[in-house]
């Protein structure tokens, strides 16, 4: 290795090190951090990096592994759910994107030929940028990120006829392209694929097998690395596209026993080459022709982001997405993508664009990718704001007189399954929560909920405060919670309240306030995980629920033997290593005890 690639290797990291904390920290996240990263270090800027294209094309394999990622996750069935999205939605937005771009580009004096080839490249999105950020906030299961990547998946799809049609877009009128892509060329397809989905389903596991007996962790992770690298040069040799057949492989092993194996050793590889594709995009950028040409190019990103994101609004809401999340989704995929810049080469190849306007292109498709985290950066200080402001336009839902005897403060994860076990007992519930979804939600399987801020104690009343035998809070915001305790606590000294509280800290601030009955959120929770863990290394399951139980009690015991010394805290400290020590010597007489032959009978 020479010292000019050793270089090379230090600026490319060292420029995504220092970027990516600095946007990840201002909310920006880490995509437009490696971007500015590679404007800076390519040739535009400070010059390190003389030849990006180089680098693109092989962090283009980041893509490939991202989506090979994504298709572990979806097994067959999952993916036939998804059929809608991806040939319906895809394919509406495909179609209208390159519509609506070739006639404003016609407009702007381009040839019908020019201006279709430039359509079908901005018309493709970036699925590196979409997924990294569909990830990186969570929305795998959310409306706009399953119908993202369902339109995504069909661009990748569309990726080879796209490709035919740019070179029959060729001045000559392009018959050469049709004999290219012969029968015989469609039929090798099939056939590949055929081969792939058989091999995956059937030759994968016993040669994971085989491996694994050798007991050497490097040559599993060269296994799953050769799978993705094997399939996707077979789809690039049959004229397929890589991110497409790597994506297909992953679907056929996803009810694999070894999918998780697969996606730890892939994990890793997969986000070193997205960081570098990304930074390889930011130093393709041509910021002299941007310096050249400034409104027009800022006319061009804001025509492109403004025709997607239209495009996408409408299309979803005809699809039955709700306004704010088909706004996220267009938001989502405004962006151009990695795709454009492999079409826009080979339309230069084709003679159906000449190089100046895929310089143009392509600086529109890069600019368009930075832009893409500030939107939805934007996208989601105006979402928290309509939040707040439909909260308050919504009055509180008017609640009868019917005074069930307990009344329950915040409907999530904890209050629905209160509400259940009271049910089960044949004990009926008043639930209140601020929460449109959840109340919409739990109307649906017949229980009595009621949209409001529990902290209003009129609407507390209203539901029967005066009357009722116990008030449940079970709302996720600790100051909310001791808020309302306290409240109900002065008010309604009568009513037992049964509150949930955040931690230890939290239980104390309850306990200052007069609050006798709590449970720490974790705690029983984790007391069961701590319990089956011990059954999983051999422990008798008696033995393990007797530790559990006997933990919960000392621990319960010394919250309140330690509550006067809290606001104490070299007291507090002090009197917290007695407990410890106290709690090791109980649980050695409890092991002394079990050997000697407690009962256990009828345990198992």
């Amino acid at each position: 290795m020479t010292d000019s690639t050793l270089l090379f290797m230090v600026i490319l990291f060292a420029a995504a090190v220092l970027a990516v904390p600095v946007t990840a920290r201002l909310g920006l996240g880490s995509v437009i951090g490696y971007l500015v990263a590679g404007v800076l270090v390519g040739p535009e800027v400070f010059g390190w990096v003389s030849h990006p294209e180089k680098i693109l094309h092989l962090a283009e394999f980041g893509v490939v592994l991202l989506l090979f990622l994504i298709g572990l996750e979806l097994n067959p069935r999952r993916l036939w759910t998804l059929r809608r999205s991806i040939f319906g939605l895809g394919s509406a937005q495909l179609f209208l994107t390159i519509l609506l771009v070739a006639i404003a580009l016609h407009f702007m004096q381009w040839t019908w030929r020019e201006a279709i080839a430039g359509g079908m490249g901005v018309a493709m999105s970036s699925t590196a940028i979409a997924m990294q950020i569909i990830g990186e906030r969570g929305l795998r299961q959310h409306p706009a990120g399953q119908k993202g990547f369902g339109i995504l998946l069909f661009q990748d799809i569309a990726v080879v006829p796209l490709l035919l049609l740019a070179s029959l877009l060729t001045p000559g009128g392009g018959a050469s392209p049709m004999d290219e892509f012969s029968f015989k060329h469609a039929l090798t397809a099939v056939l590949s694929i055929v081969g792939i989905i058989i091999g995956g389903r059937y030759l994968t596991r016993p040669v994971f097998r085989w491996i694994a007996g050798a007991r050497i962790h490097e040559l599993s992770i060269a296994f799953s690395l050769l799978i993705v690298v094997g399939i996707s040069y077979v789809m690039v040799k049959v004229g397929l596209s890589m991110a497409l057949g790597a994506f297909l492989a992953g679907v056929i092993l996803a009810e694999s026993e070894y999918r998780h194996e697969l996606e730890a050793n892939i994990e890793p590889f997969k986000g070193l080459l997205l960081g570098l594709f990304f930074l390889a995009v930011g130093m393709s950028i041509n910021l002299k022709l941007l310096a050249a040409q400034p409104l027009l190019i800022a006319g061009l990103v804001c025509g492109l982001i403004l025709i997607k994101t239209l495009v996408i609004v409408i299309v979803s809401w005809f699809s039955g997405v709700k306004k704010r999340d088909n706004l996220l989704l267009g938001l989502l995929l405004s962006q151009g993508g990695e795709f454009a810049f492999v079409l826009y080469s080979h339309a230069i190849q084709t003679g159906s664009l000449p190089s100046s306007r895929v310089d143009l292109l392509n600086g529109v498709v890069g600019l368009s990718m930075l832009t893409t985290p500030l939107l939805l950066l934007i996208y989601d200080r105006w979402a928290a704001a309509a939040c707040v402001e439909d909260e308050r336009k919504r009055a509180p839902d008017a609640i009868p007189e019917e005074k069930h005897p307990v009344i329950i403060a915040g409907f999530g994860r904890m209050g629905q399954i209160v509400a259940r076990l009271l049910h089960t007992n044949r004990i009926s519930t008043t639930v209140i929560d601020h929460n449109p979804e959840h109340i919409e939600n739990v109307r649906r399987y017949g229980y009595k909920a009621y949209y409001g801020d529990a902290s209003q104690l009129q609407l507390l009343e209203a539901a029967g405060l005066a009357h009722a035998r116990m008030l449940v809070i079970t709302m996720n915001d600790r100051a909310a919670v001791t808020r309302v305790a306290e409240m109900v606590k002065r008010e309604y000294p009568q009513v037992p309240i049964l509150v949930r509280a955040y931690d230890r800290t939290h239980a104390y601030e309850l306990m200052d306030k007069g609050i006798e009955h709590f449970e720490r959120e974790t705690f029983g929770s984790a007391l069961l995980i701590g319990c089956k863990a011990l059954e999983i290394m051999g422990v008798h399951p008696y033995q393990a629920w007797r530790t559990a139980l006997h933990f919960r009690e000392y621990d319960v015991a010394t919250l309140h033997r330690l509550y006067p010394y809290h606001g104490d805290e070299k007291q507090f400290i002090s009197k917290t290593r007695e407990a410890r020590e106290q709690l090791e010597k109980l649980f050695a007489q409890d092991a002394t005890a079990l050997k000697s032959g407690d009962p256990a009978d009828g345990w198992d």
